[in-house]
């Protein structure tokens, strides 16, 4: 036997028996793996802030785990922000990436507070605003207003194609220090801005009850994975979608967009469509908190509902509850004036109903009003007016067209004292941590 092959076969004897005696000491050896399935792989995990599991090519985790390695080569990176990564192939031949650190990673509440120091109140109450993009002056609204997102609509999408909407998409995230959710109404069936357009799709996409009459939840789920990737490949990270009305009537004004069946089958819907989305990481938003019911479009004017709260809980509620429970981003409310839960303001603009889909329904997610130009606000209210009214409700999030007056009447309620600047932490806080958790920032 040569010298060389000699010295070789040492070394991997040796390797050998660091490694054992690296597995004896460190972890025992044999244990089975969190989620009780086969024995762990070449690591035991102290800390987990969730599973690890990526396919070759799916990309980097953003997971952050505790581990002390158990004596099996492993390739290990260094990043910027001072952790090590690591990557390998498990025993069940998925490629999983884990981070190497002895304290636990910082959360995104923590994260966002840290964003929240470095920001001015203008970019606080700026934050607070998703607003209808007003494409000849986009570019110039950001740098005037620091709005949290945009909207856009069919004449916004209009004439485009996927390249030059994904480009024009990105110009606007580009011009943001704390990037943009950029939304749509892609809700299938009578409310589509994207899919109408065959540059964007063959056909536009169908509604809830047609999917559902044809392939059932299956199918409702297809879709809603087919949409969300078609709007990220575009540059959107918001559908504001699903609508989560229950209607059984055909004559009611929201049936068209509903899934036309009973509380307990939207909820399924609700739950399948949510998934779906948060599988695809886009983000949605439930509407029209607190249940549209019977009521009129509140585009043109006002709507008062006289329905009994029992209603609401047994029936308005089950489908909200069921997209909260699947993690839902956001909740949209609507402009019906609820008489069971405030007399006299519309939901969108009612301290009330905000404290109900908080304590009674759990949410601690982004909540956002229905537009503020619509004719159910305009008309009895106004536009500053309904924008300060709105933030102290309880809103995170503004829906507005008329952003050029509604943000100055805010900051100025902000600057006098109206508005506690607290307030404003507190909303700023839910939309970063939904940013962060759907990537438009980190």
């Amino acid at each position: 036997m040569n010298q060389k092959r000699k010295r070789t076969m040492i070394y991997h004897v040796i390797c050998r028996l660091l490694a054992v005696l690296l597995c004896l000491t460190s972890c025992g050896g044999g244990k089975d793996s969190p989620d009780g399935g086969q024995p762990q792989d070449p690591f035991t995990v102290m800390y987990a802030s969730q599973d690890v599991n990526l396919r070759e090519g799916a990309g980097v985790d953003t997971a952050i785990l505790m581990v002390v390695l158990r004596g099996k080569a492993v390739k290990v990176y260094s990043t910027t922000d001072g952790w090590s990564r690591v990557k390998y192939r498990g025993q069940d031949g998925f490629i999983k990436t884990v981070y190497l650190s002895g304290e636990k990673p910082p959360s995104y509440e923590q994260m966002a507070r840290n964003i929240l120091e470095t920001m001015t109140t203008e970019e606080k109450v700026g934050q607070m605003f998703f607003l209808r993009c007003r494409k000849d002056t986009a570019v110039a609204d950001i740098q005037t207003y620091y709005p949290g997102g945009y909207i856009l609509f069919a004449g916004d999408i209009e004439g485009n194609t996927r390249e030059t909407l994904k480009s024009t998409i990105q110009s606007y995230q580009d011009e943001s220090r704390l990037g943009l959710l950029i939304g749509v109404d892609e809700e299938g069936g009578d409310v589509v801005r994207v899919s109408k357009y065959p540059e964007f799709r063959s056909g536009p996409f169908r509604s809830p009850q047609s999917l559902y009459a044809e392939g059932g939840y299956e199918l409702i789920a297809a879709d809603a994975k087919e949409k969300a990737d078609l709007l990220k490949s575009l540059g959107f990270n918001v559908n504001l979608a699903p609508v989560c009305d229950v209607s059984t009537n055909p004559a009611d004004y929201i049936f068209p967009r509903t899934f036309g069946r009973g509380a307990q089958d939207t909820a399924e819907y609700v739950k399948t469509v949510v998934e779906a989305m948060n599988a695809s990481g886009i983000g949605c938003a439930l509407k029209h908190f607190p249940g549209y019911g019977r009521n009129p479009d509140t585009h043109k004017g006002i709507a008062v509902d006289n329905r009994s709260y029992d209603t609401f809980v047994s029936s308005d509620f089950v489908p909200f509850q069921a997209g909260i429970e699947a993690d839902a981003g956001s909740v949209l409310v609507s402009h019906n004036i609820v008489r069971c839960m405030d007399e006299n303001l519309p939901a969108s603009l009612s301290p009330a109903v905000h404290e109900i889909l908080r304590r009674d329904l759990g949410f601690d997610g982004v909540i956002m009003t229905d537009d503020l130009s619509m004719d159910a606000v305009m008309e009895e209210i106004g536009d500053g007016e309904s924008a300060v009214l709105a933030v102290k409700a309880g809103n995170d999030l503004i829906l507005s067209s008329d952003f050029d007056v509604q943000i100055p009447s805010v900051l100025t309620a902000v600057k006098n004292g109206s508005i506690a600047e607290e307030r404003i932490d507190e909303s700023i806080i839910r939309i970063l941590v939904w940013k962060l958790r759907l990537g438009i920032i980190s």
